[in-house]
Formats: structure tokens, sequence, C-alpha cells
């Protein structure tokens, strides 16, 4: 609230650039020429859209761009760790100095914690785990690692974990919880394992090559996956090895619940879904339509699940288009999202599940009324 009642990008003179340069952990500043009116609505526009991030300055004081080592038109990022700053001298792009900026305000080796993880899965590129015990251990490694961080800054993110406090999170990365140090990669977007092998030592030899291996596509993900059933009933498992061939299935419209085996809300929307299942399996949507169900924690997929049940839908023809459900989990409900979202338009008349609905209300009734006549003799 306070960086957005500021100014966008505020002026600064040799008297306020100190000051400035400590008005954040990273702070931006643009030397230019007052007459560089293209130079002046680039930075303007990448400082509108990160102002959240980090706080902007300008100056057009050719004096003081030439004392902090640079010429108009350029952007040195001034950060309280690392080498102290970064220059930006290529030809104004917003794009470009908005990379230079995510980039460089990224520590060479950071840290992995709760107020960091969602900036390292949302930066685009691999993250590398450290993991160690002690800080003491994680500082070494890091002063070990440093010059591959720095040869691959910008390709992948380097990070040290408390392996003592989050030490669970290895499991994520299909390494071993008990054994530290230990080193990862994790390839965001796709959401990819590639776990260092444990039993190898940690050395600046081996995790270069194990780097320069990844960044060249030559390292395997590794896949935690359950058996492929043999069987499969109107829910269709799924796991990470028949991943591809039912989700990804371009003719198919399917609806995916992400669960996890101790999520309550999972174990109340089983039945529905086992109902929703039966629906459209004797539906004139059967070869259309697939309900499938995958254990998120048992299974390497593809999407960032970020809690339990989470259900999706991959449209026929459009499967990198998945939608997210966010509405009631009942099976009128669930019907009306598919229909809507899927290629097929796939609505079972409402009647149909009015019928089923009735047929099991009818089921269930006379069950009652049997129990209750058995009661009465009884008596």
């Amino acid at each position: 609230m306070i960086k957005q009642s500021l100014p966008a990008v505020s002026e600064v003179t040799k008297d306020t650039l100190e000051e400035f340069k400590k008005a954040d952990k990273v702070v931006l500043v643009a030397y230019l020429d007052a007459a560089d009116k293209a130079s002046n609505d680039v930075f303007t526009e990448v400082a509108d859209k990160l102002r959240d991030n980090y706080p902007f300055g300008f100056s057009s004081d050719a004096a003081l761009a030439e004392a902090e080592g640079v010429k108009a038109p350029a952007v040195v990022l001034y950060k309280d760790f690392d080498e102290g700053k970064s220059v930006f001298s290529e030809k104004f792009d917003v794009e470009a100095i908005e990379k230079f900026a995510k980039t460089s305000a990224t520590p060479l080796i950071g840290e992995v914690g709760p107020e960091t993880y969602s900036d390292y899965m949302s930066a685009g590129i691999p993250l590398a785990y450290i993991f160690a015990e002690t800080e003491e251990e994680r500082k070494e490694i890091s002063e070990k690692l440093k010059p591959i961080a720095e040869a691959q800054r910008g390709v992948i993110n380097f990070g040290t974990i408390d392996a003592k406090a989050f030490g669970a999170h290895a499991g994520n990365l299909n390494l071993k919880t008990d054994k530290f140090p230990a080193f990862a990669i994790q390839e965001v977007v796709k959401n990819q394992k590639f776990p260092f092998d444990q039993e190898k030592e940690i050395t600046l030899e081996a995790i270069k090559a194990f780097v320069d291996d990844f960044v060249a596509g030559k390292v395997e993900p590794s896949i935690k996956s359950e058996p492929i059933p043999e069987t499969q009933g109107d829910v269709t498992v799924v796991v990470a090895k028949n991943y591809n061939d039912i989700v990804l299935d371009d003719t198919k419209d399917v609806l995916v619940e992400f669960y996890a085996p101790w999520c309550g809300h999972c174990k109340s929307l089983a039945p529905k879904y086992e109902e929703l299942g039966a629906l459209y399996a004797k539906s004139e949507f059967k070869d259309k339509v697939v309900i499938a169900k995958v254990d998120a924690t048992a299974n390497d997929v593809p999407d960032e699940i970020q809690g339990f049940p989470t259900l999706k839908l991959y449209p026929a023809g459009a499967k990198d288009k998945a939608v997210t459900f966010s509405g009631a989990r009942e099976v009128e409900d669930l019907i009306k999202f598919i229909a809507e979202e899927g290629k097929y338009k796939a609505s079972i008349a409402v009647d149909v599940v009015e019928e089923a609905s009735s047929a099991d209300a009818e089921a269930a009734s006379e069950t009652k009324a049997e129990a209750a006549e058995e009661t009465h003799d009884e008596l």
C-alpha cells in the first residue's frame, strides 16, 4: 500500500541517491537523458508493472551516472546482497528490463522457505535445492557451488533449504527424507523432479556435471508412480505412468480429481464422484467424456496442485487450457461444469440424475421399511 501511494518512479539526485538505495532490499534507478522520451516511457511502463515489487527511481544527471559507472540510458539495480548491484545497458525494452529485474533481484543462492517459495515457483525457471541440516553446512555448500550458480544465473535459480525444518519436502522431489545433505532440481513449469544421487558426494565437479547435463536435456526426470491398474471402473484411475495417455487424450473431455487419501473433503466427495462416473459411463457421451481421479501424493503429475481435492477439466483439442472447478461439489454442478467447459457440451438431462437419485431414494426407503418390519417382528 505504501509503494502504491508513492509515484511509480521517483526522481533521485546526488543528495538523495544513497538514501534511496536503502529504501528496500532491491531498488532500480534509471539514468536517462531528459530528452530521451522513448527510454523514459519504457522505464515508466516497467515501473507501473512492477511497482509492487521494487521502488523505482530515475536521474537525468550525467555526472551522477558517471559517478555510478554507467552512461545513459542505463538501469542499475541496487541490492543489499551478493555483488551489491547489477547493470542493464542494452536497448531499452519492457520485457528485457523486466527479465533483468527479476533475474538480478533473485539472490545467487537464496533461501527456500515459506516466505520465498511462491516467488521461486512463479519465477518460471528451474529451481535447484541444496538441502542441509545446519546453517554452517548450507553456507559451506553454497560457497562450494557458487561458480555453478553464477554460470547458470537466469537459467536456474539456486536455493538452500533447512533440512531439519523442511526435510519432508525432499520427498516431493523424490529424494530420501533421512539422508542429507542432498541436491535436486525441480522444473517448476512442468513440475518435473531431477534428484541427484544421494549416495554420491556433493562436490563442485559432480554437481557441475549434473547441472550441465540437465541444461543440455540429458537427464531424465524422476517419476513417482503407482502401478497402472489392470482394470478400470466408471471412474478411471490415473497414475503417473498413464497420465498422458488418459488425461492428454485429445479426443476426450477429461475431468480429473487430484486427491489425497487423508483428505476429509476428498472422502466426502468420493460417493458423488462415483455417481458422476456411473452416469457418464451409461450416457451417450461414454466415449467422449472421462471421469478420472489421481492420488497426487503417490504420483508425479505435471500440474501444480495447491490443495485437495482439486478438480480440473481438460477439454478435447485444448489440453493446454485446463479449467479448474470452483463450484459446489454436487453431481448436478459437476455435470453443468463439464457441459459448459468441455468440447462436447456433454450435458446429461437433469431427469436422468433425478431418476438415479429417485431410484436410490426408493431403494433406501424399501431397505428402511424392511428393517422396520424386521424390528417389528422381533418385538
